[in-house]
């Protein structure tokens, strides 16, 4: 009766824990990031799931993030680092230099990364045809629209119409030369909530519970309670009720052995041990993915396959020298030390989902 309660109340607690665990991570489509705290996702998760003006919902479709900023309107999501605290966007009507122009970040809770002042020109096409790069999106038969962060080249063409001036985000802080297309994606920060000591470490944030707004660290980020109540369920889970059902198996099987060997000693049957179980390995081992070709990029930073000019891991962009390793099949490519530590843990390409193939390609 005592065993028949211990079992009664782990199975009731695992019954509580997991009635709580309702802020599970969500995903839009087949978008490769991972929808979870600080957003949240409409119609997947709950409201206290996310902290507030981090709401995301699906396209129309249903295979788009849409982040909707309040004072500029609906943006699609491109990438999400939760590590650098970082959300990267673009104009889903394909012209973010317009939307750049009338940009509004108040009542939101992201900051550019990067900004920079630019005097925005409508020039005559046959002054600045093949001599400067236009914001095509902006641009005209009749007339190009420019746009220069240096002043001097903006007083020197008289021939063109000053627009105005504008401090706009731009991807990185270096100089991307005279005049820019501004075509680069809309890359956001946020510093409210702060998690990146705990992202640091592996783990997510989160609420404490659906009614406090203190924001903790956890190690599962589905479970919405505290570590300590984690590491308990784990080892009820894990440890206590097979304990005791192995003890039941043992005990019925030594009482029936005894009776056995009470009656008949001569046939007594000696105890069987079990094979130990197989360790599950989710990712792929060394030499498989040594296997997977390499390419080391020259100045053309041409990338094989259907790939961008950006890692889509660690959302870096390739350079000259850098190693390249490409999963076979798929055809997708990432930086060597990126997707090996990846496939070390998950042994899925993270672009497409599926396993690579096993196929073994020599290395370049």
């Amino acid at each position: 009766m005592g065993l028949f309660r211990i079992l009664s109340f782990a199975f009731l607690l695992f019954l509580e824990i997991h009635a709580r665990n309702d802020c599970s991570t969500a995903f839009c489509g087949n978008n490769p990031f991972e929808v979870r705290f600080p957003f949240q996702l409409s119609g997947q998760q709950p409201q206290n799931c996310g902290y507030p003006g981090f709401n995301l919902s699906c396209g129309s479709q249903g295979a788009q993030a849409v982040l909707s900023l309040p004072y500029s309107g609906d943006f699609w999501v491109r990438n999400i680092d939760y590590l650098t605290q970082k959300i990267i966007l673009y104009d889903p009507n394909g012209c973010l230099p317009r939307r750049l122009l009338s940009l509004n970040l108040s009542s939101s809770p992201f900051i550019a990364a990067y900004s920079k002042n630019y005097t925005i020109l409508s020039c005559p096409p046959e002054f600045v045809r093949n001599r400067f790069t236009p914001v095509d999106c902006l641009s005209t038969h009749d007339s190009l629209v420019l746009a220069t962060s240096a002043m001097t080249l903006a007083r020197s063409l008289n021939m063109c119409s000053t627009i105005g001036m504008y401090t706009i985000p731009v991807p990185w802080p270096d100089n991307e030369g005279l005049t820019s297309d501004l075509n680069g994606d809309l890359r956001l920060i946020w510093s409210d909530p702060n998690c990146l000591n705990c992202e640091a470490k592996g783990d997510v944030c989160g609420f404490k519970n659906s009614t406090s707004d203190q924001i903790l660290c956890f190690s599962d980020p589905g479970s919405g309670k505290t570590r300590g109540l984690e590491i308990f369920k784990i080892i009820v889970l894990s440890v206590v009720i097979p304990a005791i059902f192995c003890s039941i198996c043992i005990s019925c099987f030594i009482f029936i052995l005894e009776r056995r060997q009470t009656r008949n000693p001569e046939n007594a049957v000696a105890p069987v041990e079990s094979a130990p179980d197989a360790t599950t390995i989710s990712g792929l081992d060394d030499s498989t993915i040594e296997s997977y070709s390499k390419v080391i990029l020259g100045e053309s930073r041409r990338i094989p396959g259907p790939n961008g000019a950006t890692c889509p891991i660690c959302l870096g962009d390739y350079h000259p020298k850098d190693t390249i390793r490409c999963i076979p099949l798929c055809e997708h490519c990432f930086h060597s030390e990126c997707i090996d530590e990846w496939l070390r843990r998950h042994g899925t390409c993270p672009l497409c989902r599926n396993s690579p193939s096993p196929t073994r390609g020599a290395n370049t």
